[in-house]
């Protein structure tokens, strides 16, 4: 008999190569149905700030269509799709979750435990294409690169950009703080030791590698790594601990020429406070990536400021992540098969 696998995928995460990498190694040993929704060409659900799915962070799709959808699967590959206690409870043949993510913020956890389901992700499936995207963001901005486009584009030459008191600066000559050493920080220290400037990282749950601390990286204090930074970059992942962790008394230990750099979540800041600091000069610039709200709302007041960049969450979007996080929950599931310990559980 063979093992009943849904795949609930949509236009980034591409059920149809899902489908495939399980066929490479999997074979005749699983039967497979596939549905694509429509993200992200609508709009997730993010229930940082409450939803109707108690628990459940970021997600995508009626909970009753998922149910239906999913019915005597035995085995679910999803990236968005919300797996709530009340759909645990009426999907009993449900053994196992796999999420196509770094972390499993679409399911319940608790309820998977109790119902005995085995919940597993895709950890690190992104970390090359956000840390290439943060190294991109910061010189766009050091080096005065979105400065520099916008103005032509309006018909504007800035020749005042090579005026030595206007000019951008180069990393090489610059302290940069990486908050949050996980997957991702990791890749954009590494990326930054080849521009030779100084790294100051901050994460208190890691030590860093004596071959990294031999390189001059440097594990200091929340309160250095904001007093000393020219440019910040947020990694950690949004708990009780790091929520509205830039605010308005943690922007006031930083350099008033300073670049803040979110990559990470939305709610990693009091983007109120950010407003201010940015609007009264007390902070020289930001690059956005991500929202507490998504999509950002049109009137936002920090969409309106020159000295911001901003783009749609778009940091982790490569083809390369998807094939990754595809090879690496075929792997699962044909661990899961095999009746051998997961790589990767939550």
């Amino acid at each position: 008999m063979t093992h009943r696998v849904a795949i609930i995928g949509d236009h980034f995460m591409l059920p149809e190569i899902f489908e495939q990498k399980l066929l490479d190694v999997c074979g005749d040993q699983v039967s497979i149905r596939t549905r694509k929704d429509d993200w992200p060409d609508l709009p997730m659900e993010h229930g940082y700030h409450g939803s109707q799915l108690v628990g459940l962070k970021e997600f995508f799709g009626a909970p009753d269509d998922v149910v239906d959808f999913v019915g005597n699967a035995q085995t679910l590959v999803t990236h968005l799709a919300p797996m709530s206690r009340e759909m645990f409870q009426s999907l009993p043949d449900l053994k196992l979750v796999a999420v196509s993510r770094g972390g499993p913020v679409n399911i319940d956890m608790q309820a998977a435990k109790e119902h005995g389901v085995l919940v597993v992700n895709t950890p690190g499936r992104n970390a090359s294409a956000v840390a290439e995207f943060t190294i991109g963001a910061i010189l766009a901005e050091t080096r005065k690169i979105r400065v520099g486009h916008e103005a032509l584009r309006h018909g504007k030459w800035r020749g005042d950009l090579y005026r030595a008191d206007t000019t951008g600066r180069e990393l090489n000559e610059m302290t940069v703080g990486v908050i949050g050493y996980g997957n991702i920080g990791t890749r954009v220290v590494r990326l930054l030791l080849a521009f030779g400037c100084k790294i100051l990282v901050n994460d208190p749950y890691v030590q860093l590698p004596v071959s990294v601390a031999e390189q001059g990286v440097e594990l200091v204090s929340l309160e250095r790594v904001l007093a000393e930074s020219d440019v910040l970059s947020l990694h950690p992942r949004v708990t009780d601990e790091t929520r509205h962790m830039i605010n308005a008394t943690t922007l006031a230990l930083m350099k008033p020429e300073a670049l803040l750099v979110n990559t990470a979540r939305g709610p990693l800041c009091d983007y109120d406070a950010l407003y201010e600091a940015l609007n009264s000069g007390r902070l020289a610039g930001a690059m956005l990536e991500t929202f507490s709200v998504e999509p950002a709302p049109a009137d936002w007041p920090l969409l309106q400021l020159p000295n911001v960049t901003l783009t749609p969450h778009i940091a982790g979007a490569s083809v390369r992540t998807v094939t990754y996080a595809a090879e690496q929950a075929a792997g699962e599931v044909s661990r899961f098969l095999a009746g051998e310990a997961p790589l990767n559980p939550c």
